[in-house]
């Protein structure tokens, strides 16, 4: 007989599994002194760092201990720290650094291992800063910190015991309409999860190993006696072009329905190369097709617009996909499905990172396509038997990939760092980290309130490190091939110590994830209410339970547990939420599950809005003059409803209380000081509260002091591509003739002024331009001296074909440029950048000259 845990000594029937997962405490912050903490001054130092209380002659008071170390462009600090234990810590150092609005870069290294690079945020006054959690052995440890951009001062080093997420997640599928076999798998999967893990491995397709797709999996079964659970499919051969029936789609019936096994699978969909040429429907051979944005003219920014040509091919690739998962649902397969995964690729926003060409059009239009094939496989098609699963990463720009709690089951990680990626120095030899580190960013991507797997692996973690660190990954799955098989990738004794051991679920160690429950579960009416937080509105919400003979044994919203005639109470068959309760959820979707002595649980959608009006503040803009004479505080007026100003922030930075600005309930006032910093130009302060939106405050930053040229030419420009990071800076220009005499053309020149953001060579393009996009040239010039948001310049000249710019009459030019590697820009910084603006408006940012003279603009 199969188990339902491994080796807890507690058997339960098939039909236990339908009931949610276990409940525990909420987690709860560490409330006892910290474990250690190591002053600075009393840290090894390499010699370049100094041990002081003052930043030339200026004090910094509030340090601890006899002062602080000031590191400027380099150094180490080392320090040694014993710990009870081996397991995970969080480490931690008080720090203030004052350079950079948007913070500097450090090294962390533990016990000789490069543990990443850390954003230090700007500060003036001493904060805290989490590196997060790492392992250290028991006894004595080495923590460095070590100057990547440098220029921080710090304080002390903390590290404490571990206050780990409880890896508790409630049974609640995305998909309200889930089959009964993917209700209960996603029941075991939760009641497993933070427990054990469950081995998987995934299958080679296309017909590999001389069409053997056994091989893999006998080779486990003979090195360590056991089948893993977890099965991984492909199902990319079932598309337009060169489509052909390989077995995929039996075969993960037959995993599931006779083998007692789990399936998940992968969708390497291609896209012809030559996407011009290619007329939808006709046969394309697989050669001719990749799934790689370097090796098509497939714009995937189309395949999200009805009517056109890619959004067309990608209905049909949707269509093949649904016929062979609605022969999995037909059959009562239940699949953990992981589609365009690895999206965000080596990193950032706009695709620059991507490996395939689902990413290449950048995060927005990923989410939309996330979206599309959700809503195309659930609604128009009917499937629900999907655990859906987003690969994600662990980059600053990973959250801004992901589509969402309400799209979304698991949360998967493809860990390939034995020859990639691995920071113990070592190489060619497996890499067993449980990189635990790695999993708690994942687990708090959602706030905990998804599962996380490894979707993908090279190495296995050993048995000691996942148990060690705590690392609670759902199931690993090696791919195919050298992947699993080669000793430089997998040592076979650990593979077969982990197959072997307690903590990992094999296939025969499986519940019967098909058993029919012989207990019918309660059902609620409705399945859904709405909550107003509006005081005025808010009611208690009423719930009738049709019990069908279970109990109500508790209530539970996310990791917490309600509290019975506080929270809720229950007369008979009727559940009231009392609105005291609901008041406390924050605006949007929450379940909350109903849990009963058997039978599934069902779960209450509460759906939380709020009417009451938002904070105001007047004026909306204003203008600041930084001219010594006539520089001057601005004050907003606030009016609040009610609510709380919690913050002001001007992109990243968060303005500092007491030191940029004052405020009181009915005003905030911007001192001058902080306003004086600002370069010139337009920017946006977002105004946070308690509740309700943010208010934007636009000032546009001018100093009268520097008296502009007057000339014959006007320029007038806005950018067409407006986010703070991009891997393309676009400003479009207009030059207009205000003289009264014409002007030649070639006799002109502009300036658009930039920050590089890491040296590379540059690329420009006129993508139109009114007077011939051959009439316009784009020069980089390396500024002698950097100034204020600007160490280059884009120079915009105009061939001698160019003509004339007779009295009244414009040229308009569109521009692109970008670094030939296509790194990002941060144009946030940009002295000629302006967020704000889809139209041409006159723009001081932009020189213009004639001849060599400044006509237009003032000059950085």
């Amino acid at each position: 007989m199969k188990k339902w845990l491994k080796r807890t000594g507690t058997m339960l029937l098939a039909c236990t599994l339908l009931l949610g997962g276990l409940t525990a405490p909420p987690r709860t912050a560490h409330a006892d002194p910290a474990l250690i903490t190591i002053e600075s001054e009393n840290a090894q130092l390499t010699p370049d760092l100094q041990v002081t209380t003052q930043i030339y002659g200026t004090p910094k008071p509030g340090y601890s201990g006899s002062g602080f170390v000031w590191m400027q462009n380099s150094g180490t600090l080392t320090y040694t720290v014993t710990v009870p234990a081996t397991g995970m810590y969080t480490i931690s150092t008080r720090y203030m650094q004052e350079l950079s609005p948007d913070g500097r870069q450090q090294a962390l290294i533990v016990n000789g291992a490069a543990k990443g690079s850390y954003m230090l945020p700007y500060t003036t006054t001493w904060k805290d800063f989490n590196f997060g959690y790492h392992k250290l052995n028991q006894g004595s440890n080495t923590i460095q910190v070590k100057a990547g951009w440098g220029f921080a001062y710090f304080d002390a080093l903390t590290v404490d015991h571990a206050n780990l997420d409880p890896l508790i997640v409630q049974p609640v599928l995305s998909d309200a309409q889930a089959t009964p076999e993917t209700q209960l798998l996603m029941n075991y999967l939760t009641e497993v999860y933070g427990k054990h893990m469950l081995s998987g491995q995934q299958e080679i397709y296309g017909g590999g190993n001389d069409g053997n797709s056994e091989l893999e999996f006998d080779w486990i079964h003979n090195l360590t006696g056991k089948y893993p659970a977890v099965r991984g499919f492909d199902l990319m051969n079932y598309n337009p072009l060169y489509g052909w029936e390989d077995g995929t789609t039996a075969r993960m019936i037959d995993w599931v329905n006779n083998k007692g096994g789990i399936a998940t699978n992968s969708w390497h969909l291609t896209v012809p190369r030559n996407f011009t040429a290619y007329q939808l429907g006709e046969f394309v051979d697989w050669k001719e097709a990749t799934y790689k944005p370097t090796e098509t003219n497939f714009n995937t920014a189309n395949a999200v617009i009805p009517g056109t040509k890619e959004y067309q091919y990608l209905q049909l690739a949707i269509e093949d996909l649904a016929e062979q998962l609605q022969i999995l649902q037909d059959n009562n397969v239940p699949v953990i499905f992981r589609p365009y995964h690895e999206a965000e690729g080596n990193g950032g926003l706009n695709g620059e990172g991507a490996w395939f060409w689902w990413a290449s059009a950048g995060a927005e239009v990923y989410k939309q396509l996330w979206d599309q094939l959700y809503t195309e496989l659930t609604e128009t098609y009917g499937l629900h038997n999907l655990i859906w699963t987003y690969n994600s990463y662990v980059y600053s720009t990973s959250p801004a990939w992901y589509p969402g709690d309400d799209q979304v089951d698991i949360v998967g990680y493809d860990k390939y760092n034995t020859i990639y990626n691995r920071y113990d120095g070592l190489s060619g030899v497996p890499n067993e980290d449980a990189i635990s580190s790695t999993f708690y960013q994942l687990v708090d991507l959602t706030g905990g309130k998804k599962m996380v797997a490894m979707t993908e692996n090279d190495t296995v973690p050993s048995v000691q490190n996942l148990t060690d660190e705590k690392a609670g990954w759902l199931y690993f799955l090696p791919w195919y091939g050298e992947h699993l098989m080669s000793t430089a990738f997998n040592y076979p004794a650990t593979l077969t110590t982990l197959y072997q051991s307690d903590y990992v679920i094999t296939l025969d160690e499986l519940p019967d994830l098909k058993g029919n429950n012989p207990h019918p579960g309660a059902t609620i009416t409705p399945s859904m209410v709405e909550f107003d937080k509006a005081p005025a509105h808010q009611t208690d919400q009423t719930v009738t339970m049709n019990l069908n003979g279970n109990t109500l044994t508790a209530l539970r919203s996310g990791t917490a547990i309600l509290t019975e005639n506080e929270d809720y109470t229950v007369s008979g068959n009727i559940l009231l939420l009392t609105k005291a309760f609901l008041a406390t959820l924050p605006v949007g979707e929450h379940s909350i599950v109903l849990d009963f002595n058997q039978g599934q649980d069902p779960v209450l959608k509460v759906k939380v809005i709020d009417t009451t009006p938002g904070a105001a503040i007047s004026p909306d803009h204003a203008v600041f003059d930084r001219a010594a004479n006539l520089a001057q505080d601005i004050s907003v007026a606030l009016t609040l409803q009610g609510h709380q100003l919690t913050s002001l922030k001007r992109g990243s930075y968060s303005l500092v209380s007491g030191q940029d600005y004052t405020a009181t309930d009915t005003a905030v006032v911007l001192k001058k000081a902080y306003l004086s910093t600002l370069p010139l130009g337009q920017h946006a302060i977002a105004f946070h509260f308690s509740g309700g939106a943010e208010v934007v405050f636009t000032v546009n930053v001018e100093d009268s002091s520097v008296p502009l040229p007057s000339g014959d030419l006007t320029i007038q420009a806005y950018n067409g591509s407006t986010g703070a990071s991009t891997n393309g800076i676009a400003p479009k220009f207009k030059v207009i003739n205000t003289g009264s005499t014409p002007v030649q053309l070639s006799d002109v020149k502009l300036r658009y002024y930039y920050t590089i953001d890491g040296e590379q060579q540059q690329s420009f393009w006129t993508d139109w331009s009114s007077i011939g996009n051959a009439n316009v040239t784009g020069t980089f010039v390396k500024l002698d001296t950097p100034a204020a948001g600007a160490d280059y310049a884009l120079e915009i000249g105009f061939t001698s074909a160019a003509g004339t710019l007779n009295p009244g009459q414009s040229a308009e030019i569109q521009t692109r440029f970008a670094k030939v590697n296509w790194s990002n820009y941060n144009q946030a910084n940009d002295y000629s950048f302006r967020a704000a603006g889809t139209q041409f408006a006159d723009h001081e940012q932009v020189t213009g000259y004639v001849n060599g003279q400044l006509v237009w603009g003032m000059e950085p």
